[in-house]
């Protein structure tokens, strides 16, 4: 077979290939990272490129992506492109590129006591019933004598129940071999690493000499789907040394759960996946131990939280029984195990958990939410809601607590948009329009490429407001110097051509609108559903908890007003940060903390929406701006009309 060289433009990276191999898996061992969603089905249209000089297979799947123009200047999607034998240059245009996008690194765990308004950068409160998942030991032990003959064993034993009266700590066997010379060699003054999550008996994993109990960390990890952050905690003191974030590289294989579930079961891609996690994790607990100068011997412990299939992703488990129903993972409660054992660095016998799930598609990034904001202690009734391509939606309190999973689409990632992207340099994130002026605000300033998710909710609340879209989300006022129609379809342009970092407009069009409209629709009808089954309305909540890195841009107005948050008092709704990171700290910190966790995914009852006829029902009336029932939304029945009366929308965003 004929090797290839296949040159990427502007990278001016050049790899061999092999005659047939798809451009997507070219590039991807080249280490460029171009975007597709659908894990290279051929059914997003996100990883468009050019091939400039050679030719290239081509399925014909690529026709409903591509225009007459596009085909012409030789455009075709990565996925579905094969090499033939010769030599191809193909240039990846910026736009189909995966960029690093704002990751939420900020976590906030909550003391509960009455409903108030958050700081917004209150102090972290202290951690209670500090008791980390791993406490180092030191033990200066008593010489044995003909009146005190206790084994080496037992007499470590001893010492550790002086400290902790009442348990009975055991030992893992490669801790015995070498123990007797280790504590002789070292005159009897010795440190034991103790891991408590069996509080009754704690287990010792690991005896080194002397006293390093000053050199205990751990690691918080929230393993998302797109991005994955991580916490270097020093568990001496619950103090963070380091905090570290990262694109997922997982991604290259499908930008969500289900894609990546059809990579690991249908194209054995399940080893694949399992290293590119590992590897995501073990560059940023590098690059956090060279910022806090200690070694990797140093972390004990891992605390891992990631919805369900991420974390059967991370323990190399299959996640093909989850996207087929009737929807059952391998496990939901784990066991915890060497983290060598999924290859990540940390001292050779550290130990990783990972925080329990509660069904197929509500994970242990939900149960970490509910244990940072503190709702199943409080008597008062709260809601915390997780926006993505799921919707996770958790209501109760202190006595009970019941879950579902909405299917939100791809909408608030930017996916299933002509201009949408994830929130990555670039993407319009806030938009204010005032009659024909429109302003707007990009990540990281750069010029627009595209259109975020918190972009689009702003866009339609302004589209709304303004009176240029109806209820239903289509145009009404074509006239608007804004508005265009572009093959029969109405679109709104948000900056023109000559302001944009790709000489394209950005553009959202009357479908954009459409896909947003039913992802906002699929989490208010969850919401709504749940309350209705327990006899409760959206003023019943006294808290409304929003997790996430999407949360954290939201403009509370504006999501009222489309309808994806309920028209509650707003001193009631709270953005907690990413809470998936913040229980997976508090786990860390408090072996009592991860017993809660463990508690809380065992009391959350799960609904299935899909075989509730109901659902659908609510969905509909969730399809208008912001609902049927206007008296479900009473701040923003006359909304556009009290906003020009006070002139609200004036100035650009700086």
């Amino acid at each position: 077979m004929s090797r290839i060289k296949v040159s990427f433009q502007p990278m001016d990276e050049t790899v061999q290939a092999d005659e047939g191999e798809r451009v997507l898996d070219i590039a991807s061992r080249a280490g460029i990272d171009i975007s597709n969603l659908c894990g290279g089905e051929g059914v997003c249209g996100r990883c468009r490129v050019q091939v400039r000089r050679g030719a290239v297979n081509f399925s014909t799947k690529h026709l409903a992506f591509l225009d007459k123009k596009d085909l012409e200047e030789g455009y075709v999607l990565a996925c579905q492109s094969r090499v033939r034998g010769e030599d191809v240059e193909v240039r990846v245009p910026s736009e189909s590129v995966i960029e690093e996008e704002q990751v939420l690194t900020f976590d906030r765990i909550l003391a509960f006591e009455t409903p108030t308004p958050l700081p917004r950068r209150a102090a972290p409160p202290k951690i209670p019933y500090f008791q980390p998942l791993c406490r180092k030991m030191y033990l200066e032990l008593p010489q044995p004598t003909l009146s005190d003959s206790l084994s080496d064993l037992d007499r470590i034993y001893r010492a550790i129940q002086k400290r902790m009266p009442g348990v009975h700590p055991d030992i893992h066997y490669t801790c015995l071999r070498g123990l007797g010379e280790l504590i002789r060699e070292n005159d009897w003054k010795i440190t034991a690493s103790v891991h408590l999550r069996d509080r009754d008996r704690p287990r010792i994993r690991a005896v080194e000499g002397g006293n390093t109990s000053s050199r205990n960390f751990g690691v918080a990890v929230d393993v998302g789907t797109t991005t994955i952050v991580a916490k270097l905690v020093d568990l001496k003191t619950g103090k963070i040394a380091a905090v570290k974030a990262s694109h997922n590289s997982q991604a290259r294989y499908g930008e969500d759960v289900i894609s990546r579930m059809m990579f690991a079961c249908k194209r054995g891609g399940l080893d694949t996946l399992v290293d590119a996690v590992g590897t995501t994790i073990n560059s940023l607990v590098d690059a956090m131990v060279a910022r806090a100068k200690i070694s990797h011997q140093d972390i004990t412990c891992f605390v891992a939280a990631g919805n369900t299939t991420m974390t059967h992703l991370l323990l190399g488990l299959s996640p093909c029984s989850i996207r087929v129903e009737p929807y059952v993972p391998t496990a939901d409660h784990f066991p915890q195990l060497p983290a060598a054992e999924v290859g990540l660095r940390g001292h050779p016998r550290a130990v990783l958990h990972c925080l329990p799930c509660v069904s197929s598609y509500v994970g242990g990034d939900i149960t970490a939410g509910v244990l940072a904001c503190g709702m199943n202690d409080s008597p008062h009734m709260s809601a915390l809601i997780d926006v993505g391509t799921n919707g996770e939606i958790v209501v109760g309190n202190s006595e009970w607590l019941v879950c579902c999973s909405a299917s939100a689409g791809p909408a608030f990632e930017g996916g299933g948009t002509k201009c949408g992207m994830r929130a990555a340099r670039g993407a319009v994130e806030k938009v204010r329009i005032q009659g024909d002026r429109v302003t707007f605000q990009t990540v990281e300033g750069e010029k627009p490429v595209g259109i975020c998710g918190s972009g689009l909710i702003d866009l339609i609340a302004e589209l709304f407001a303004e009176e240029i879209i109806d209820r239903s989300g289509k145009f009404l006022d074509l006239d608007h110097p804004r508005v265009q129609v572009t093959d029969e379809t109405a679109e709104f342009v948000v900056a023109d051509a000559s302001l944009t970092g790709t000489g394209k407009p950005v553009v959202v069009t009357e479908d954009d609108i459409a896909n947003l409209i039913k992802s906002k629709g699929a989490i208010l009808a969850a919401m709504k559903v749940v309350l209705d089954s327990t006899g409760m309305t959206f003023q019943d909540l006294d808290n409304l908890f929003v997790a996430g890195g999407f949360g954290a841009h939201l403009d509370i107005e504006k999501a009222v007003m489309i309808g994806l948050l309920p028209d509650i008092p707003r001193d009631r709704i709270h953005f907690i940060g990413n809470g998936s990171l913040a229980g997976a700290r508090l786990a860390l910190l408090s072996s009592h903390a991860f017993h809660k966790a463990e508690a809380i995914a065992r009391q959350m009852t799960y609904f299935e929406l899909s075989v509730r006829p109901e659902f659908m029902n609510e969905f509909v009336a969730a399809l208008f701006l912001p609902h049927t029932q206007l008296d479900l939304f009473p701040s923003v029945r006359e909304s556009p009309a009290r906003r020009k009366a006070r002139g609200q929308g004036d100035g650009p965003y700086e």
